[in-house]
């Protein structure tokens, strides 16, 4: 059957006496930066946000009455439109003034100084001095394990309210009171540690200014690098090592995995492990707990499938919080920053003859939900915390900063053993789909004893950035030993942020999922745009740092966990097997139903 493509008619317009045309639907700002006109706004955020609160973006139109704001207004054939009439510049600096009025003024002791949206809109319009110079009514400050609000510095343009109930679909942000008592914060005013917050941090990814921000962990890790009597191990997430140059001037995208290391070790650390290495352990570990389920099902034995991943902090807490009826779907296993935590505190504390208790180990995470894992009780053993200390991507790019490290300088080195090394299925931890592309690598092999029939070894299903993905693998002519899988049909899906987990849960609670393995990572595209990532502008971010994990697993001669000849060595000189009791002790945890905390 032939389709008709209906004709668009274009309207045209006029802005700053330049004739354009446009698509019906489309706001002033959209029709003005298609053709190079920049209107200066701040709580827009396209494709994501617009709400017209701040106005900033206001300009004038003839025959209108009033300015009209142009992230709301939408052209209109014969529109005349001036962004830069006396009338809209004396506007805009009033409206800039009464934000400042009533925002706080510390702009030097703040996280965001030189990055914030506030101050370079400020640089934009030419205001140099405030009139109304009266602070901000709003002092509060509230603080939890992962982020912390300032409500000093809030402008209300409602971006994060966007973020956790648009995007995320969670909604414990929103607008309270009226007026000139206006917050933005959980219902009845709480705290988030009060809420069912998810700690993902998307909020503080999206607030223009020091509003919303993650909480501190600089200090801590500085005193410990700074006590003689401390061994201070760190260790970088995979997404980190495609982000953290971003900090320092590289273009988005770019993996600068041997200056990260060189910049851990010039701030004074002790060793520099990789998160890589215990991701490919973590597949070790959550492969075995996947085949003992199957194995189970398929003999007709009691398991609970599908199996979920549990890499994501955030993902985990909003299981707990939304849905604890679903927790024994979940992994046991710990996240892989926690199994290097666990281990170092033993297996390389016994190693090198040191109590556990003087060694500091710190996680640098694209994350904020980590700071809130760190701290869960249940992730210590011997008495020791697995993790002590989590620095975003953010954080320990002010690090190298303030310790005056010329990173663009450094040269390229390497992570140490005996936990350093790691496979190409380790980096692609990173990004949606990155996973259980890892565990499927690995699973594959085990059970058929032959290699994915994938174009090198990328799972093209589950590759990409959209909500949900799946795909189905068939087992046939498998070894011996897993004959029970002979014809088995595996369905997997894949989901990045909440909003999708909760599609994918409601089926599992009403009975009618269809998969037998499923990966959730809490930040939408998965660890590469985490709530500790660097804040960007380029609309391509999220695909340039996919990319760049893709590239990274590419450019290993190993790309499989079990190949990974110190993975194996571990196993044989300390844990005994994947799935062990050893490796129950260390490795894996138990979850909580956190459905009427704090109500």
């Amino acid at each position: 059957m032939l389709t008709l493509r209906k004709e668009v008619i274009m309207l045209q317009i006029t802005i700053n006496n330049k004739k354009i045309s446009a698509e019906p639907g489309t706001t002033i700002l959209e029709a003005a930066k298609q053709n190079g006109i920049n209107i200066p706004s701040l709580c827009y955020m396209e494709g994501v946000h617009k709400f017209g609160s701040c106005r900033i973006c206001s300009v004038e139109v003839e025959g209108a009455r009033t300015l009209q704001v142009a992230c709301m207004a939408e052209v209109r054939d014969g529109m005349v439109v001036h962004t830069n009439s006396k009338k809209v510049l004396k506007a805009r600096k009033v409206l800039f003034e009464l934000l400042l009025s009533d925002h706080s003024k510390n702009c030097l002791s703040c996280n965001r100084n030189q990055s914030c949206e506030l101050q370079k809109l400020g640089d934009i319009l030419g205001v140099g001095e405030n009139r109304f110079n009266t602070g901000s009514a709003r002092e509060e400050i509230d603080v939890s394990p992962s982020i912390t609000r300032d409500l000093s510095k809030c402008i209300l343009c409602r971006r994060c309210v966007t973020a956790c109930k648009g995007v995320q679909g969670v909604g414990i942000l929103d607008a309270q009171n009226r007026g000139f008592d206006t917050v933005i914060a959980p219902a009845m005013n709480r705290s988030i540690n009060y809420a069912k917050c998810a700690f993902c941090g998307q909020c503080t990814v999206v607030c223009p200014v020091g509003a919303l921000k993650e909480t501190d962990h600089i200090s801590r890790v500085c005193d410990a690098i700074n006590d003689p009597e401390i061994r201070v191990v760190m260790q970088p997430a995979p997404a980190v090592r495609v982000a953290l140059g971003e900090m320092f001037g590289y273009p988005v995208g770019t993996s600068v995995t041997g200056k990260m290391a060189a910049a851990m070790r010039a701030l004074g650390v002790d060793d520099v492990f990789d998160t890589d290495w215990s991701a490919d352990l973590t597949i070790m570990e959550e492969g075995t707990e996947f085949l003992h389920r199957a194995i189970d099902v398929l003999s007709g034995k009691k398991a609970v499938l599908p199996l979920i991943t549990s890499c994501s902090p955030g993902w985990i807490k909003y299981i707990e919080s939304y849905f604890p009826q679903l927790t024994p779907h979940l992994s046991t296993c710990k996240s892989p920053h926690m199994m290097l935590g666990a281990l170092a505190k033993s297996y390389y504390a016994e190693k090198i003859n040191l109590d556990p208790a003087k060694m500091y180990t710190v996680s640098v995470m694209p994350c904020t939900a980590k700071k809130f894992e760190a701290s869960r009780e249940e992730m210590v053993n011997g008495g020791v915390a697995n993790v002590d200390a989590v620095l975003t991507t953010r954080e320990l790019g002010q690090m190298i900063k303030q310790a005056g490290i010329d990173f663009r300088s450094l040269e390229d080195d390497k992570f140490d053993d005996p936990m350093g090394a790691s496979t190409g299925a380790a980096d692609i931890f990173g990004v949606t789909g990155g996973v259980m592309e890892a565990a499927i690598r690995t699973v594959y092999v085990i059970i058929t004893g032959r290699e994915l029939p994938f174009d090198n070894l990328h799972v093209s299903p589950i590759v990409g950035l959209d909500q949900i993905k799946e795909a189905s693998l068939k087992f046939e002519n498998v070894v011996p030993e897993y004959k029970m899988f002979e014809g088995f049909e595996a369905k997997i899906a894949v989901t990045s942020g909440l909003e999708g987990a909760k599609i994918l849960m409601d089926q599992i609670a009403a009975g009618k999922s269809p998969y037998h393995f499923i990966e959730v990572m809490g930040c939408p595209s998965g660890c590469i745009c985490g709530g500790g990532q660097p804040r960007s502008d380029d609309p391509d971010v999220r695909i340039k740092r996919l990319k760049a994990m893709y590239s990274e697993d590419e450019s290993k001669v190993l790309r499989q966990s079990h190949l990974n000849p110190s993975i194996t060595a571990i196993y044989k000189d300390y844990l005994g097997k994947p799935g062990g009791h050893l490796s129950h002790e260390l490795l894996h945890t138990h979850y909580f139903d956190r459905s009427k905390e704090n109500e």
